[in-house]
């Protein structure tokens, strides 16, 4: 009897396991990011750097992602997934240690490298997740969105406080993140040995130019315009809220409760997304959410204000889960699956890094903030466009 029930629970703990290791990986994937825009006041007086090259540190990340998320699916077809993914993460941890050791150079070198490993494991997790868990896409895409929201949120919380009050600096604030990614390394390793390289049993599958695809296109425009609301807000967010008064510990405080308050959308948006035939309904009610929330910065009420935040932050979380979602709803197979997602991500990620960067060069020109709520509210709208057009019920 004990040798019948045995291979059950050994599944049972390795799925848990590798689980936990796809959790772990998704706990890296932000904070690298949101946590430098809490800090850029720092950074920029202490490497002397213009408004237009502190947004470029924002800006960075988001055109490797929007560059090697072409060659993504490929190292990962060559390598297996699995090493893929590992092999990011170790070069995500060597970018995070080289962009704090030097000038402004040295920066910029470790945030395109930190970028290049987070995007690698952004493309590869999608298809990794339908391969090895097919049952539980819904339940893990969510989970791993949630913590991908939720430590993008504490980095942007803690990263002041770190450098400020526990007198860290700019650079020990960044290189404290070390830690949570030698434990992702560590966790993965084992998924290597577990998962090799994948011998697809599928290699009669016809492929789908996916770059042909209307539908990928609207896909791929959903993700830029929610990547680029996201990303903008990341950056600047934190120094809007200080000219409305608020200390840079505060101002980095606001920005990761309106991340927290996104994360019960990061879990729900995918469980309620696959329980319809299209997401239509869904993507018009985050991009109303939308319209309402970044309406609210108009007003000099701070009350009013975090109220609008909250509102956005629940739309955020929502929105890059439903992207996510979006790309595993609309194929039917992994290797149109992988070619989707990294058509997505790049396609997106060039769209998003413009934010920042467009951005921070208009405000050193104009010195106003309202730009920043136009422009949000501009990609608002262009969200329920793509998003109506992504939501409907097809398959490429």
């Amino acid at each position: 009897m004990n040798k019948l029930t045995a291979p059950p629970l050994l599944f049972h703990q390795k799925s848990w396991f590798l689980i936990l290791g796809i959790l772990l990986v998704a706990f890296n994937l932000r904070p690298s990011i949101t946590a430098v825009g809490p800090l850029i006041p720092l950074i920029r007086d202490d490497l002397g750097l213009t408004n237009g090259w502190a947004g470029f540190l924002t800006t960075l990340p988001l055109l490797t992602f929007a560059t090697f998320s072409i060659f993504s699916a490929s190292l990962g077809n060559k390598l297996g997934n699995s090493k893929a993914i590992l092999f990011a993460l170790i070069l995500l941890a060597v970018g995070t240690i080289v962009r704090i050791l030097g000038g402004s150079w040295l920066l910029f070198l470790g945030t395109g490298l930190t970028g290049i490993g987070i995007v690698i494991c952004n493309v590869l997790l999608i298809p990794f997740i339908k391969n090895r868990l097919p049952s539980k896409i819904g339940l893990v895409t969510a989970a791993y969105t949630t913590g991908m929201t939720m430590f993008a949120a504490i980095a942007s919380g803690i990263s002041a406080p770190l450098a400020l009050d526990m007198d860290l600096g700019w650079r020990g604030s960044l290189f404290s993140w070390i830690g949570l990614l030698i434990i992702g390394i560590l966790v993965w390793v084992p998924q290597v040995k577990n998962h090799p390289v994948n011998k697809n049993k599928s290699d009669d599958h016809i492929k789908v130019n996916v770059w042909k695809s209307r539908l990928a296109w609207n896909i791929s425009l959903f993700m830029g315009v929610q990547s680029l609301l996201f990303f903008t807000l990341i950056s600047w967010l934190p120094d809007m809220m200080i000219s409305k008064g608020l200390s840079p510990v505060e101002a980095g405080l606001v920005v990761s409760l309106m991340q927290i308050i996104g994360l019960s959308g990061s879990f729900f948006a995918p469980i309620i997304a696959v329980k319809f035939k299209d997401q239509v309904g869904i993507i018009w009610v985050l991009g109303l959410m939308y319209l309402v929330g970044f309406s609210s910065l108009f007003s000099e009420v701070l009350w009013v204000n975090y109220i609008g935040l909250g509102i956005v932050g629940l739309s955020l979380g929502s929105s890059v889960s439903m992207a996510y979602t979006l790309i595993g709803l609309r194929t039917d197979h992994e290797k149109t699956t992988a070619s989707l997602s990294g058509m997505v991500q790049s396609t997106g990620y060039y769209l998003a890094a413009l934010g920042p960067l467009l951005f921070g060069i208009s405000f050193d020109i104009f010195q106003n903030w309202n730009f920043l709520i136009y422009l949000a509210l501009f990609c608002s709208v262009m969200f329920i466009y793509f998003g109506v057009k992504s939501g409907k019920s097809r398959v490429i």
